[in-house]
């Protein structure tokens, strides 16, 4: 190994213990009494306590009760699909995220100022698609229908690319 090589991973590695340190450390201290008593009521009223912290799944809001997104953004995050593959060990999430990513435009076209009518292919796709899936988004079902899943990926995504406006 090189010289600079060695150099390189040790600094890396002291970066890395540095930030496991810092996320390890003890949270600041309280601010000082001279706070009014309201204030730190408050502020004692809205923090857990301790040794308690809340779930982290408490906080994720349910998708389909989100306002609806810009169809470009929406898009994107269609688009992000497109490098990723099924591969061992990744193929439930990626699967997955198209479905979510797919049901996202899906959601951005029907609530678009346009109108739904301005999106009629993308959004039969993906009837079709859900006719297919009977309702099961199961990562066997999934699997069983990934042709069908990364197939309506791949038209939305050329429809898309024929309508630029409407993305950019």
């Amino acid at each position: 190994m090189s010289f600079s090589t060695a150099r390189s991973a040790a600094v890396l590695a002291v970066a890395l213990a540095a930030f496991t340190v810092s996320c390890d450390a003890e949270p600041a201290a309280p601010p000082a009494a001279s706070a009014s008593s309201a204030s730190s009521a408050s502020s004692a009223a809205s923090s857990p306590s301790a040794g308690t912290a809340p779930s982290p799944t408490a906080a994720l809001p349910d998708p389909e009760k989100l306002p609806p997104e810009k169809v470009r953004d929406a898009f994107a995050g269609l688009q992000a699909t497109l490098d990723d593959a099924c591969t061992p060990g990744n193929c439930a999430y990626f699967l997955g995220r198209v479905y979510d990513e797919l049901h996202r435009l899906d959601r951005a076209m029907k609530a678009d100022a346009k109108g739904p009518g301005h999106f009629p292919e993308p959004i039969d796709l993906i009837v079709e698609l859900d006719k297919q899936l009977g309702g099961d988004r199961s990562f066997e079902n999934l699997k069983k229908h990934q042709t069908v899943l990364i197939g309506t990926r791949d038209k939305i995504n050329t429809w898309m690319h024929g309508h630029p406006d409407d993305y950019r």
